[in-house]
Order: structure tokens, then C-alpha cells, then sequence
């Protein structure tokens, strides 16, 4: 008879003596939290697609210990962010608002506007948008470096490259 299984009564129903050990849900310090770094290349990425795989990468959330109350995501570095993809004609169409906080401050831009003027503003703007807006998303936030080019000052670091289609 298996150890765990017990016959009682007549009709002989089974029951099921769990060990203390087996329902209880381990969570991740966050001294135990090891933080990789990433690289990944923008260039003819569609800018949708690339930023929700950056957020759930900052947030944690490809790792097997992931805990929404811990910023327990990794570094990304995302270069060559001038050579992004909009799809159909959002690079003309959309606009980005900004209110300046007086009467009539309202001023909008296109997304070929801000390229032109901060190659970086809109991979930072999307990505951003899709973290939670808390001091944790602030923080997780953080862990992202955005480059025009393809130099970055993060070689020390080593990262590695990661395509946008292993992320999942």
C-alpha cells in the first residue's frame, strides 16, 4: 500500500494525507534575485511587438520565480532605437500629447517628429506605458538603457543578445 493512501470505512473511500511540504509556495527573496544583462537590437523590430517583450523582460515575468511584488526583472540595453518599425501609417498618423499647464498648452508631435528630435523618447515612451505605474514599475523603469546607435557603455557588463522571438 502507497504511504500516502489510507482506506477507511466500509465503502472504502481513500483519502489523501498530503505532507506538510508539498503545498507550500516557495516566493524569491530579494537577495536570492539574480539580475542578467540583455541586448537587443531595434533595427527593423515593429515597435509594439519589441517593447511588450522588453516589459515583461523588466518586469520578471519569463523567469521561473517571478513575484509581482519584487522587481525581480533583468537589464536590457536597446540599441540602434532610430531604425524602430511603425506599422501601416502610425509613424504620420499618431501623436504623442503633452500638456504644457496653461489654457491652450495642449501641443502634440508625431512619432517621426520625436525620431527626428529624441531617437530614444519613443522605445522609452512605449515600454514604459506597459509597467505598472508604481514605485515598483518606476524602479523596474530603471533597469532599462536605451541607445540611438550601436555603442553602448555597457560592455563591461557583458550581455548578452537576445532576439526579440526566444522572449516569450
Amino acid at each position: 500500500m502507497h504511504p500516502n493512501f489510507e482506506i477507511t470505512g466500509l465503502d472504502f473511500e481513500i483519502q489523501i494525507k498530503m505532507s506538510n511540504l508539498s503545498y507550500k509556495t516557495r516566493t524569491v527573496s530579494a537577495k536570492e534575485i539574480t539580475r542578467e544583462w540583455f541586448i537587443i537590437d531595434a533595427e527593423n523590430e515593429v515597435l509594439g511587438r519589441l517593447a511588450s517583450k522588453v516589459a515583461i523582460m523588466l518586469r520578471g515575468k519569463h523567469k521561473a520565480y517571478y513575484s509581482p511584488n519584487l522587481n525581480c526583472g533583468d537589464n536590457i540595453i536597446i540599441i540602434n532605437a532610430e531604425k524602430i518599425v511603425l506599422t501601416g501609417n502610425k509613424m504620420t498618423d499618431k501623436e504623442y500629447l503633452r500638456y504644457t499647464g496653461y489654457p491652450g498648452g495642449q501641443r502634440s508631435r508625431s512619432p517621426q517628429q520625436v525620431l527626428a528630435a529624441k531617437p530614444t523618447a519613443v522605445i522609452e515612451h512605449a515600454v514604459k506605458g506597459m509597467l505598472p505605474r508604481t514605485r515598483l514599475g518606476s524602479d523596474m523603469y530603471r533597469h532599462l538603457f536605451v541607445y540611438a546607435g550601436n555603442v553602448h557603455p555597457h560592455e563591461a557588463q557583458q550581455p548578452k543578445e537576445i532576439k526579440l522571438t526566444s522572449i516569450k
